[in-house]
């Protein structure tokens, strides 16, 4: 399990590196633009649309989570350098660290603790 993760996450940085770039943007518009230009060639057929619309649906759907991993690994390093920043703090609250890990009803108690209403 642990080296599938690790597999994923090798692929998942490889194809965020490439999604993400200007070159990907440019490939991207230049599929759309030849796609249309196509259009007159195959008389606007059905088999015309549905290669574009097939592609379009699993390149996105293929992204989601690849792009999902990318978010979630970006998430978890800036809640590490956080906690690392309160835990370094003397005066700084330590029941902050790990709040994410919390359930809803925890956070929402500690927020009210921390910013009491004007009631």
């Amino acid at each position: 399990m642990v080296e599938t993760k690790a597999w994923f996450s090798s692929f998942a940085k490889f194809w965020d590196n490439i999604a993400s770039s200007p070159f990907a943007t440019v490939f991207a518009i230049g599929v759309v633009a030849l796609w249309a230009l196509l259009g007159p060639v195959f008389h606007y057929s059905d088999t015309w649309q549905l290669v574009m619309n097939t592609t379009s649906s699993v390149i996105t759907f293929i992204m989601v989570f690849i792009l999902n991993n990318a978010q979630s690994r970006n998430t978890g390093a800036l809640q590490a350098k956080l906690d690392a920043l309160i835990f370094a703090l003397e005066s700084a609250d330590n029941r902050m660290i790990r709040v994410e890990d919390k359930t809803e009803m925890e956070v929402q108690a500690l927020h009210k603790e921390i910013m009491p209403t004007d009631d």
